[in-house]
């Protein structure tokens, strides 16, 4: 049996499991990346889809834009504009590569629409739509809070 450690979240949070589950676990940024990119690139081949919808700045993120640009497919990436300013972080290289690629970009506040247009980014590629991650977790909290009204969660 094949232990995947994600489960727990699509059992929490009650949602199907993904259709494909590429199993890269381990390795360092690169070689993690190098895989992705090679599993979501026969994903789409197999898959075929009209866009291919990404979200925030992990490796996972960059593999998916990367496969789908090259096929090439139009990128939607969701949380974009984010930017520390520090080129040592890791994401930070990701998120402008990514919002750099996509052709609909859904930013969570004004100010990350600001640095997209500071880069130069088309405005008509630019949405602003509020911050999912927020929305998830005020969701999530209410629901938790009916399942276990008398909890403490810290």
């Amino acid at each position: 049996m094949i232990l995947i450690y994600s489960d727990i979240f699509f059992k929490e949070l009650e949602i199907p499991k993904p259709d494909y589950h590429l199993g890269i676990v381990s390795g360092n940024h690169g070689q993690q990346t190098g895989r992705m990119l090679e599993s979501i690139q026969t994903v789409l081949i197999i898959e075929k889809p009209d866009w291919a919808l990404v979200y925030g700045d992990t490796n996972s993120t960059l593999a998916g834009a990367l496969a789908a640009v090259k096929r090439p497919i139009p990128i939607a990436h969701i949380e974009v504009g984010l930017r520390s300013f520090n080129r040592q972080m890791l994401e930070e290289i990701n998120r402008v590569l990514i919002d750099h690629s996509s052709d609909l970009l859904f930013a969570p506040t004004e100010a990350a629409v600001n640095n997209l247009k500071k880069e130069g980014i088309d405005t008509n590629k630019i949405r602003l739509v509020g911050d999912v991650m927020y929305d998830a977790a005020l969701f999530y909290g209410e629901e938790s809070d009916r399942q276990c009204p008398n909890c403490w969660i810290f």
